[in-house]
């Protein structure tokens, strides 16, 4: 096995054409990605891209448990507390939220079919690759979410862009209570294209690579292929939590004010189904966190995934030095005392001026 954090290959399909391979391969890390890996794998797609023996990409992860949990946040926070000589504390950050995005967007524009197989944990960064590919698989181990409020930051990865683009306010709700979706909410979500099982993989492999992709349309060649395992699937197919309590989340998110909107969700919070579950952690939320992952999909309603991430540039940028999402990454992942000094305690509490400070460029 190889020590790289990405590992590239070239499977050969039967007419010699070819499809690239990137699998993410820090499987004790859960995958998560790091500079050195973004840095890795965009000039890998810009080459794939313009090469005309390769046909598809194919994005996939090494091990059971994660697709890929997120950014590297442990080495984010680092570079929020340890200022290095000759650039500021920020910089190891400033890049690579930078050059994250420009990633997702490579990928949510990529000229060719890419098959993301989201298997295992797809959470935040992880999302992010995943949502800009053509055709997104997920398998009965997936778990989707966006817990960025958990952490003193807001979902970002262009959610600004996708989470405005779910059924009724299902968005909304995931984005501030980082609730985790299985496969069947992905696809209800739009976050997901086609669910096969997981052990079908190496027959999709051998489907796609036995193709004569000669002439034909690459993106016809890889639906077919994933339809036909999709339909072996259906009977493992679980259900989506998000789709039969569509009308409780759009009521819950009916409100005019943010805290009245917050307060809603709370009171679904005892008992133990998905929903109470799912708005439990609004307790230990940043309010900060909820206020800007309220007030970024409200400006971003009508713009494209280039706005959108341009404008995460910026909001994230202001993440950094803010203090808010290093004081959350140091509870949950440094210290682990799972006790964030919050700004503020409370969303009623909150200055609106604090908040408007994220979006200024």
């Amino acid at each position: 096995m190889s020590n790289q954090p990405i590992v590239f290959e070239e499977w050969k399909t039967a007419d010699g054409a070819l499809i690239a391979v990137a699998r993410l391969n820090t499987p004790k890390a859960l995958n998560s990605l790091s500079l050195e890996m973004i840095r890795m794998l965009t000039p890998q797609l810009k080459g794939w891209a313009e090469d005309d023996r390769v046909r598809a990409v194919w994005i996939e992860a090494e091990g059971d448990k994660a697709f890929c949990a997120g950014g590297d946040i442990v080495a984010l926070y680092r570079s929020m507390t340890e200022p290095q000589s000759g650039g500021g504390g920020a910089s190891v950050g400033t890049a690579f939220f930078t050059e994250e995005y420009e990633m997702d967007y490579l990928i949510h524009s990529f000229p060719k079919p890419v098959v993301c197989w989201g298997h295992g944990i797809v959470m935040g960064g992880g999302i992010g690759i995943m949502a800009g590919a053509s055709h997104r698989v997920v398998t009965e181990a997936s778990m989707l979410a966006m817990p960025e409020s958990s952490i003193g930051l807001y979902p970002d990865v262009a959610a600004g862009w996708f989470l405005n683009r779910t059924p009724g306010r299902t968005g909304l709700f995931l984005g501030l209570t980082g609730a985790r979706m299985n496969a069947a909410d992905a696809i209800f979500v739009g976050l997901a294209d086609r669910f096969i099982k997981h052990e079908l993989k190496a027959a999709v492999v051998a489907d796609l690579t036995a193709h004569n992709w000669q002439g034909e349309d690459a993106f016809a060649v890889v639906g077919s292929v994933l339809r036909q395992h999709e339909n072996q699937s259906a009977d493992a197919l679980p259900e989506s939590q998000v789709r039969t309590h569509f009308d409780e989340i759009n009521r819950v998110t009916d409100a005019d004010s943010l805290a009245d909107m917050v307060a809603q969700m709370k009171e679904l919070s005892s008992g133990d189904g998905w929903l109470a579950k799912s708005t439990r952690p609004l307790e230990t939320a940043s309010p900060t966190s909820l206020a800007l992952c309220w007030q970024h999909l409200r400006n971003c309603r009508r713009d494209s995934l280039r706005e959108v991430l341009d404008k995460e540039v910026a909001l994230s940028q202001n993440c950094l030095t803010k203090g808010e999402f290093a004081e959350g990454v140091r509870a949950l992942l440094i210290d682990k005392d799972k006790q964030p000094r919050w700004r503020y305690a409370s969303l009623e509490e909150m200055d609106s001026e604090w908040i408007d400070s994220f979006f200024e460029n």
